[in-house]
């Protein structure tokens, strides 16, 4: 008797560097989809801007030496096909254009240790050639002073 392979797991775990992150605006739209762990994460290669007056952030692929600050939520594999929805709506992959895609990336943990993890990447180039594209230094959303919502932020 041969040993089967285990059966395949989905990728349960995102990347949430903006408004998705626990205390932020958007927390409790992470919650819709049920249970997650969030541990403190590392983007390494992708860099983070705060798009003003919409209020949220943008990451894009950046430099070896760049870095984004977020948060790794682990879902249940059981609740993940819930929680994609809720997640994707928020980010407007499904719009025309799409507003993010998600992207399948390694993230690195407080730990070190290494892990795969979904992450919206910012996908209307045109919008960062105008005013209010503002690079993030150190790659961290919550040291943003204006990144609460504003009349023109619909997220």
């Amino acid at each position: 008797m041969t040993e089967s392979s285990p059966p395949y797991a989905p990728l349960t775990t995102v990347f949430v560097y903006g408004t998705l992150m626990p205390g932020e605006r958007n927390a409790h739209i992470a919650q819709l989809g049920g249970t997650f762990s969030a541990q403190p994460a590392r983007l390494p290669g992708f860099r983070l801007l705060h798009l003003y007056p919409e209020a949220y952030p943008a990451v894009l692929p950046g430099e070896p030496q760049d870095g984004v600050t977020g948060f790794a939520l682990t879902y249940a594999p059981a609740d993940w096909p819930l929680a994609l929805p809720f997640l994707d709506e928020l980010e407007g992959i499904d719009e025309t254009p799409p507003l993010y895609t998600r992207e399948e990336v390694t993230l690195t943990l407080e730990n070190g240790q290494s892990l795969t993890s979904w992450v919206y990447i910012y996908a209307v180039s045109e919008r960062l050639t105008r005013p209010g594209a503002l690079p993030v230094s150190g790659g961290d959303w919550t040291a943003v002073a204006n990144r609460s919502k504003t009349s023109e932020s619909d997220r």
